[in-house]
């Protein structure tokens, strides 16, 4: 019988497709289809992406999607197959029958003991157990970013070069306060700061508050911490007016505007309109009651209106699968997420400036392809 690779193969050979072609039309990167044509599909990063690619491709190459989606399930059963002596093992039900005694005889011993404990035994006032103190924390970024929920006195080092910067959650009151090198930085629910650590004048790290309830300590507060490239944030800083301290409230380099200043964050939608196959998670941030992550695969001519109030985190494995707009402030405004056939995680969220002015920015995280 034909193997899925070779199904998928054949059927681009007859229709006389070259690879470029392919992925051109598709989409997907030529690393993925061939990856797929040989059934190599560790090159893939997670299961969502082979179902997604593969229904994309066999789609594309008018197969049954449903029998090779069927033919990459059974290829993984054949990964771990069931050893002939335990399928043709008679199983026994002794193994029932000892359960069943052993639960009968549990149940009339707890209800033995229980009633010697009611007769018998006075209860004994619980002992007053002293709250436990909690010691701080010191944590270590590795990497280019971060997520860390931290509580008062925790600490992070930041390694810039050869040296090692601290910063220290000092407050959680009104707002969060954090302790840096160059003084301390006072944020609030979904704003941001870029630091700069070794003080020479450019920002090397920039911190976004996700999570905080105010003036509840215990729940701490969820940092995201982003490494910012010096040569991106020199080459865009030039343009900025007065800035001269080490401190900015948006990363200019990091985010792009999609609508300008105003006095309110007020409530927007994301309208998303797919043009090709895409697997597109989304999740709508700082609410508790609709913090769930969604996900869906989208095909062609499908249609989907996310609200939010705060922001919306988005996934995307084909970035240009899609045609996005932000509906909000009686304005309609296009949004474009990257190139064809990557790989982008990004926010739409509101920040908030010096000015006290609001806008609302579209922050990428994470590409690939």
């Amino acid at each position: 019988m034909e193997s899925l690779g070779e199904k998928l193969r054949t059927a681009r050979n007859e229709k006389g497709l070259s690879f470029d072609q392919v992925s051109r039309e598709t989409n997907i990167s030529i690393r993925y289809i061939e990856a797929m044509e040989t059934e190599n599909f560790s090159d893939f990063p997670g299961e969502p992406y082979i179902l997604g690619f593969l229904k994309n491709y066999g789609a594309y190459l008018d197969l049954d999607v449903q029998k090779l989606l069927s033919l990459y399930r059974a290829l993984r059963i054949q990964e771990q197959p069931v050893p002939v002596e335990q399928l043709l093992k008679p199983r026994s039900n002794l193994p029932k029958i000892l359960i069943t005694i052993a639960v009968v005889l549990f149940v009339l011993g707890a209800g033995g003991g229980g009633v010697y404990y009611l007769l018998r035994v006075r209860p004994k006032k619980p002992p007053v157990v002293a709250p436990v103190s909690r010691s701080p924390v010191e944590h270590v970024m590795e990497g280019s970013s971060m997520d860390r929920r931290l509580y008062k006195n925790d600490s992070i080092l930041i390694p810039i070069d050869t040296d090692m910067y601290k910063l220290e959650l000092s407050n959680l009151g009104e707002a969060v306060t954090i302790r840096t090198p160059g003084g301390s930085v006072i944020l609030d629910l979904s704003q941001e700061a870029n630091v700069d650590l070794n003080n020479d004048g450019i920002p090397d790290l920039r911190i976004t508050v996700a999570d905080f309830a105010k003036n509840n300590a215990d729940v701490g507060v969820l940092l995201h911490f982003y490494r910012i490239e010096s040569v991106s944030i020199q080459d865009t800083m030039a343009d900025v007016p007065g800035n001269t301290a080490g401190i900015m409230n948006v990363p200019i380099s990091a985010s792009t505007t999609v609508i300008p200043s105003t006095p309110n964050a007020y409530p927007f939608t994301l309208q998303s309109s797919f043009q090709g196959y895409c697997m597109f998670r989304w999740e709508v941030l700082h609410e508790r009651d609709r913090r769930d992550r969604n996900e869906r695969y989208f095909r062609r001519s499908d249609e989907l209106n996310i609200q939010a109030q705060n922001g919306i985190r988005l996934w995307a494995s084909n970035a240009q699968a899609a045609k996005f707009q932000v509906i909000g402030g009686g304005r309609t405004v296009p949004v474009e997420l990257g190139a064809a056939g990557e790989i982008v995680v990004a926010e739409i969220r509101w920040v908030r400036g010096d000015d006290n002015q609001f806008r609302l920015v579209l922050v990428r995280l994470e590409t690939g392809s």
